[in-house]
Order: structure tokens, then sequence, then C-alpha cells
């Protein structure tokens, strides 16, 4: 039997220092991570990058990170797990009712996010 392949992650943070060292730390624990600054980026990227793993921040300059989770779950062929990262603690309910798998304040520690990747990739995923 065969380890589970490491799902690609993406990475949506208009915050330049948050989003890159989201990614470095992710890429340190075994993930291929990219990162997109907006939604309209991370929807082109994810065509030529299909993420198994989306880390969003809630709040973008064109579209909010609902939306983008939205389009990304009906763009892509199977459903990814969907981490909210954001620095909104007032929308952790919202962010449940719209499909996110989780909701994390930002800094979260790199070590949580590699574990919940890690058991997500290592289980059933969800249909897409």
């Amino acid at each position: 039997m065969t380890a589970p392949a490491r799902p690609s992650v993406l990475v949506v943070d208009d915050h330049p220092d948050a989003g890159d060292s989201t990614a470095e730390l992710l890429r340190l624990h075994g993930y291929e991570a990219r990162v997109a600054r907006c939604g309209a980026d991370a929807l082109a990227l994810a065509e030529s990058f299909p993420p198994g793993v989306v880390i969003l921040d809630l709040g973008l300059p064109d579209l909010d990170g609902f939306e983008l989770a939205r389009r990304l779950v009906a763009a892509l062929a199977c459903r990814p797990l969907l981490v909210a990262l954001t620095g909104y603690n007032h929308f952790e309910e919202q962010a449940r009712q719209a499909g996110f798998d989780h909701h994390f304040l930002k800094p979260v520690d790199p070590a949580v996010l590699a574990r919940i990747i890690g058991a997500w990739a290592g289980s059933a995923r969800p249909a897409g």
C-alpha cells in the first residue's frame, strides 16, 4: 500500500507576508503550495493548478472569500478542503454555513494546518 499523495494547496491572501509565509511553511511540511493575491488570480491559477486544499483569506480586494469559495468549488472537478484563515473572528459561523471546513484566526500554527490537511488527505475525500 502506498502513502496517499499530498494534496496541492492554494493560499489566497492579499497580504504578501501572510500568504507567502503560509505557503512557505506548508512547503516545509512537504506540500506543494502556490499563492494568489486576489480572487481573479485564484480562479485563474486553479485552472492550471487544481488545488486539493484552499486556504483563503475572507477579506480580499476583488471578491470576498465566501464568493471565491463558491466559485472555486463550482469550477473544480473535486471539492477541495476549504480553510478560512482570516483576521475576522466574527465570521466563524458564516464560514461554516458557507461550506468552509475550518476557520482559523491569523496567525495560525503551521503545524495545525499541516495536521488538518494530512488528516483530510488520509480520509475519504468529499465528492466534487
